[in-house]
């Protein structure tokens, strides 16, 4: 058995594919186990918010009722936080929303102290040399006003994304060396998988496993061979003839196709802890055409009021919450050493776009899901308090949690209140 520790990690490593493999009981504690206090953190962004009148509750505490947009996530209404009223104070529409994560516009940065850092880079900064990636960065780059721009350095560089899954899957699982690509790349093209690849190694390990470790190891397969077989779905269609197009070829890629095979390529490398951090934008060049919709999602969030158009973006958008409910769901059900992933995991869901058929920033729509906070209510700040707190207090408490000796971020005045932490 080739086990190949590194750091507290181990791995199986065949034909220049490296698998992380999630914490084991049965290893050595000393390499197996993650501190206790382990933190992860993952922000989803949307370029085009949520409409309104469907997305955000009518009622404040814990008796909230969920609106349509937000039914699918009625399980996890006690893994939640509804936060509304809140914003980072900007304008400008579609070329402010990449203040999303900052708190602050690009343009603005200069006068900041520390630029227009996003908050996932923030914590990066303290991960180091923990996981093989300090933080990943996944979106699109479909030139809808400059692409991807929602994570930035503390220099004010803006972090290029990961644009697909395939580009996700193999900076995860193969190794970098041109020579090693091409030995994985060879078993890949000859339709061997990288469980088939590393299949000896793995039944070596699993000899000396306990059965609950062994039980954890098969799921974990189970995962990886399900986002292989997802991955490979459409190679099979290739040699089939494909009927005339009566549409135009969209411009950017199958998002809607793609986004469950991110969240789980996103939940890999968290239960393999290849990564503690990572970020999803949703772009405005979204292609719905899958979910039956000809007209481009960008043209529907400005709706103008026609009904037909609204109900095309309601649907999208339950489908953009259904699949970020199915993501909490896997995050719960996947265990390490110190409880559910969920648990260790702080997972923002929203948006710096506050209403996109106004072009308004205010009043962002906010998710906060999982991690060390007591949730299970909505948390309404009145737009009219001339106290309200701006949204980066939101993230000083989460930058606390993550383990960010600091107390402040951007634009803070501070933590934000009401905010509870469990004992």
């Amino acid at each position: 058995m080739r086990n190949s520790p590194s750091g507290r990690r181990f791995f199986l490593k065949a034909a220049g594919i490296s698998l992380g493999l999630p914490m084991l009981e049965s290893l050595p504690r000393a390499v197996a186990g993650t501190p206790a206090n382990t933190r992860r953190m993952v922000c989803i962004g949307n370029m085009l918010g949520f409409h309104p009148d469907t997305f955000f509750p009518k009622q404040a505490g814990s008796g909230y009722e969920l609106p349509p947009v937000l039914a699918p996530l009625v399980a996890h209404k006690q893994d939640f936080t509804f936060i509304s009223g809140l914003d980072h104070g900007v304008k400008g529409g579609h070329f402010a929303i990449h203040a999303f994560l900052s708190g602050v516009r690009a343009v603005d940065a200069k006068s900041m102290p520390d630029s227009n850092i996003t908050i996932d880079q923030m914590a990066a900064e303290t991960v180091g040399g923990a996981t093989r990636f300090t933080s990943l960065t996944i979106g699109s780059e479909d030139g809808l006003h400059g692409g991807c721009q929602m994570c930035w350095t503390r220099s004010g560089t803006r972090v290029p994304p990961i644009t697909g899954p395939r580009e996700l899957f193999r900076k995860l699982f193969v190794d970098e060396s041109d020579q090693e690509r091409a030995g994985a790349a060879a078993k890949l093209g000859l339709q061997q998988s990288i469980l088939d690849a590393i299949r000896g190694d793995a039944n070596a390990m699993r000899k000396n496993l306990g059965q609950r470790d062994r039980q954890k190891l098969d799921e974990y397969f189970t995962s990886i061979r399900d986002v292989e077989q997802q991955l490979k779905l459409g190679k099979q269609w290739n040699s089939v003839p494909k009927p005339a197009a009566t549409i135009a070829e969209p411009e950017d890629s199958e998002m809607v196709s793609d986004l469950p095979v991110l969240y789980d390529l996103i939940a890999l490398a968290l239960q393999t802890d290849s990564a503690r951090i990572a970020t999803l934008e949703i772009a405005g060049g979204f292609n719905v055409s899958a979910l039956g919709f000809r007209k481009e999602y960008h043209a529907l969030s400005h709706h103008g009021q026609v009904q037909s158009s609204i109900d095309a973006l309601v649907a999208i958008e339950t489908y953009q919450v259904q699949q970020f409910a199915r993501f909490l769901n896997k995050l719960k059900a996947t265990q390490d050493s110190h409880g559910s992933l969920l648990d260790s995991t702080m997972v923002l869901f929203g948006s710096g776009m506050g209403n996109a058929n106004s072009h308004v920033n205010s009043n962002l729509p906010i998710v906060l899901a999982g991690g060390p906070f007591r949730h299970g209510q909505h948390l309404m700040f009145d737009r009219q308090d001339r106290h309200r707190p701006p949204l980066t207090n939101l993230f000083v408490s989460m930058l606390q949690q993550f383990g960010v000796e600091t107390d402040r971020f951007a634009t803070s005045t501070g933590t934000l209140r009401d905010l509870e932490v469990k004992a």
